[in-house]
């Protein structure tokens, strides 16, 4: 008879064995023996792995026509720029302006106490009214003289004597009435009118300050705001391009544009150039004129200045943002009928702002890729959805 403690460890062994056993087996197992069930939860192995299209956005080539621009930025200057100044000496009794008002060439602007210039006038006006009484007896007298000396009853030195006479008040009565025009025109003078039609600035001189002619600060400034003019300057490389254009006749448009060249402030044309080239930066000065009817343009403002200098007609136009560039030169991905992309070589001859002109390699109708080309290879699915801003023909930018 055993002892229980034996059974017990023969148990034990016996299931210690069985283990061993199952867990070779596991091992041992070939990898690609499954169960049914794991073969029903897994796909078939071999099964092709289908590719995703890539979502792109896409342009059709259009034909239209670019014009080409020459873009720099400009400052609006004024044609004339006047600081009104007193020409006589006095106070200022009034001030006939608003500040920041337009004004006309003519209009009052200030006015000087005119009563010492009015006084000056009077004494000009009698001191004429005496030589010309005086000169007018002298007359009468050299008259009586000569018909003494004829009948020789005075001396001929008295004769002289009375024709020196005469034409001395003569040459006092021309004083006389140079004194009385003089006082004239600074009665005049005292009456502050504005020089040129324009916009005036900040009053300089408070109503009630003495004035004078030698004051280097002035009452205020006016501006000629109509027309104005905007100073730019463009690359030497670009004066042969500006000359033919000039030769050909007629005015070079030119658009006045914001810092962001989105909003366009005002239209005008080209009025000359500079005689010479600025040797230290290898640039040229041009000057453009506007009416600035509206008052868009203000002096010493900043402005993005785009000129036209030509239009290329009937060409095959595309979004800037499809061309792409590589060691071998430009391209563009062109969609396919079956929704797949192919790398097409093209020849960009100009690109204007948001357009790109292609020379060869592109047909108009055809569709290319515009957004999304970094996901793109030759031959890769598509996904299209057309541009939110297609090329229309006739374009510009």
């Amino acid at each position: 008879m055993q002892r229980p403690g034996t059974t017990r460890r023969w148990l034990w062994l016996a299931i210690l064995v069985v283990l061993i056993v199952g867990g070779y087996f596991f091992l041992t197992r070939p990898s690609g023996a499954r169960t049914s069930a794991e073969d029903a939860s897994s796909p078939a192995k071999g099964a092709p792995a289908k590719n995703p299209a890539v979502p792109v956005s896409a342009a059709a080539a259009k034909l239209g026509d670019l014009k080409r621009y020459i873009s720099a930025i400009g400052t609006v200057t004024a044609f004339n720029t006047v600081t009104v100044k007193s020409r006589v000496d006095g106070q200022l009794v009034e001030v006939a302006f608003k500040e920041g008002q337009l004004v006309k060439q003519g209009d009052l602007l200030a006015v000087i106490d005119p009563r010492p210039f009015q006084v000056q006038l009077a004494q000009a006006q009698g001191q004429l009214a005496r030589d010309e009484a005086s000169q007018r007896n002298a007359e009468i007298t050299l008259r009586r003289d000569r018909e003494l000396y004829q009948k020789n009853v005075i001396a001929r030195q008295d004769l002289d004597n009375q024709e020196s006479l005469v034409g001395q008040y003569d040459g006092a009565i021309k004083t006389d009435k140079a004194n009385v025009d003089n006082a004239k025109l600074q009665l005049v003078y005292s009456r502050i009118t504005s020089p040129i039609t324009g916009r005036i600035g900040l009053r300089l001189v408070d109503q009630g300050n003495m004035v004078h002619a030698t004051d280097t600060q002035g009452l205020a400034v006016i501006t000629q705001l109509q027309p104005i003019a905007v100073l730019f300057s463009v690359p030497e490389d670009d004066l042969p391009r500006i000359m033919t254009a000039l030769k050909a006749g007629g005015q070079l448009p030119v658009d006045a544009y914001d810092r962001d060249v989105k909003n366009k402030l005002a239209s005008g044309s080209l009025l000359t150039l500079d005689n010479q080239i600025d040797q230290s930066t290898g640039t040229i000065r041009l000057k453009a004129v506007f009416p600035n009817e509206d008052n868009s343009l203000f002096p010493n403002q900043f402005v993005n200045a785009k000129m036209l200098v030509d239009t290329m007609h009937d060409v095959v136009l595309v979004p800037a943002a499809a061309v792409q560039r590589s060691s071998q030169g430009m391209f563009v991905y062109v969609v396919q009928p079956d929704q797949t992309v192919q790398i097409r070589n093209v020849t960009v001859t100009t690109t204007q702002g948001e357009l790109s002109a292609i020379g060869s390699g592109l047909k108009q109708g055809e569709l290319v890729v515009t957004d999304g080309v970094d996901k793109l290879r030759q031959g890769a699915k598509v996904a299209v959805q057309l541009a939110a801003n297609p090329v229309k023909p006739g374009a510009t930018q």
